[in-house]
């Protein structure tokens, strides 16, 4: 199934809700990250597993982030199916809107020990990242995954922030890089062209996420987003800062670029696949772009923080999304990268066209020109954020 342009995509969601005001909740944020308190450790914050005896699960999710059935938007056939074979009975709630919110909304009880209430929650590499580095996420049992063993996508293991994938589990993936409208403008390959082709001036966006926004630019400047100094992100910073000095890009946005772009109101811009994935379903002159210095790949990230209290029943989930078949009805619903080996297959018998996309499937090429943002410590989110923001000017 195809799914139609959404108002409001999830991976929008991510970011629509921050724009300017990024840097002032993530500030507020962090402060909570060096609270005297907040750092928690295995050993001292124990959470006991009730999954013997309690066939139940709280999932906590993004807003159309699952499968829904075409005729009653009250069920979701792969969730569903994993209730009437599991027996677990799941509590499924749509209610992380952003990270730096979400992260608010549990970060007293996390700090001092105590249960979220959430069994299940899905967070973006960066916010799971300082989850994990506070103590905050229990470990998995791989024994308990073999599906996540035999499955995940190798360019989605050995990832900084969880190398052994002990903690947190992809639940979709997307790629960050160039889109163009080729109704208005010529082919873009490069991000160079991107910010400094004179044909272009004034119509050009990027996005007020700074790892995407960053992680690009470092890559075209051949530095390694997954792993670079603080040199090179201010070598990176100076060049994005000479194209908004010179009116090359007109804003920085949350995912309200793809309107603009599908109107032909901006003729290209900084873009997330998903997004461009349903804008070229109804314009296939709008193009998404991956150039030969890399994009960036994120994904969102299942975890079971602690004091949740069914651990077993949670492992047997995530477990049960990576069967290939599961995983292929949910990507035909979400439209980003499904982060499953041979879903892809699957997906050609439910959508041959979407099964070919490579913004769904990327192939071995693509993947390995792709970049997870390197995990930061506090002191360099609070320094990179902070210098992204004054060049960005919000």
């Amino acid at each position: 199934m195809r799914t139609p342009l959404r108002p409001l995509t999830r991976r929008g969601l991510l970011t629509g809700t921050l724009g300017s005001a990024t840097m002032l909740v993530t500030a507020g944020a962090l402060a909570g990250c060096g609270t005297k308190g907040a750092q928690q450790t295995e050993a001292g914050c124990v959470s006991e597993d009730l999954s013997g005896t309690e066939k139940k699960l709280a999932f906590s999710n993004w807003p159309q982030y699952m499968d829904v059935d075409d005729k009653n938007e009250s069920k979701r056939p792969s969730l569903d199916a994993f209730v009437a074979s599991s027996g677990v009975q799941v509590t499924y709630t749509e209610d992380i809107n952003d990270n730096n919110e979400f992260f608010g909304k549990v970060q007293n009880q996390l700090a001092a020990c105590q249960g979220t209430g959430r069994d299940v929650i899905v967070l973006t590499d960066w916010m799971a990242a300082r989850m994990i580095r506070l103590g905050w996420i229990q470990k998995l049992d791989p024994a308990k995954l073999p599906n996540v063993t035999a499955n995940l996508l190798p360019s989605l293991l050995n990832r900084s922030f969880d190398p052994e994938n002990r903690i947190s589990i992809p639940w979709q993936s997307g790629l960050a890089g160039l889109a163009y409208h080729g109704g208005v403008t010529k082919e873009i390959r490069t991000v160079d062209e991107l910010l400094t082709r004179p044909d272009l001036k004034g119509k050009v966006t990027a996005l007020s996420e700074m790892r995407d926004t960053m992680g690009l630019l470092l890559q075209s400047n051949g530095h390694d987003a997954a792993n670079f100094t603080t040199a090179q992100f201010d070598d990176a910073l100076n060049k994005l800062k000479k194209a908004v000095d010179s009116g090359q890009i007109r804003k920085f946005t949350g995912n309200d670029y793809a309107p603009d772009l599908a109107k032909g109101d901006i003729a290209a811009c900084v873009g997330w696949s998903g997004d461009v994935i349903q804008l070229s379903s109804e314009n296939k002159k709008i193009k998404f772009v991956a150039p030969d210095s890399g994009v960036m790949l994120f994904s969102d990230n299942m975890m079971v923080p602690n004091k949740a209290t069914h651990r077993a029943n949670a492992e047997e989930l995530i477990n049960y999304y990576y069967q290939p078949a599961v995983a292929a009805k949910l990507a035909a619903y979400v439209n980003y990268i499904c982060p499953v080996k041979g879903a892809q297959a699957e997906m050609e018998k439910i959508d041959p066209e979407l099964a070919a996309n490579p913004l769904v499937f990327p192939d071995d090429a693509l993947l390995s020109r792709s970049k997870v943002f390197m995990a930061l410590d506090e002191k360099q989110e609070k320094e990179y954020e902070g210098k992204f923001q004054q060049v960005i000017g919000a």
